[in-house]
């Protein structure tokens, strides 16, 4: 088994990670096809809570509205 002679130091290290497999990648997002608001492909819609066309998650706003229109 290969082990190594000397201790990598920071420095190198860093060099190392400083190539493109290490660096944040920035998200890019698209428009939600129901509300229109940012969201990252492939993901809920945190405003509406709606994919592909479907309603996953119902938003608090949303039921205190509904609640505060029967009253």
């Amino acid at each position: 088994m290969a082990v190594p002679k000397k201790k990598t130091s920071v420095s190198r290290k860093g060099l190392r990670r400083a190539g493109h497999t290490h660096k944040l990648q920035r998200r890019f997002t698209i428009a939600c096809p129901n509300c229109g608001a940012a969201v990252v492909p492939l993901h809920i819609c945190p405003s509406c809570g709606t994919y592909k066309g479907k309603e996953y998650i119902q938003l608090k706003a949303d039921t205190e509205e509904e609640s505060g229109d029967q009253a």
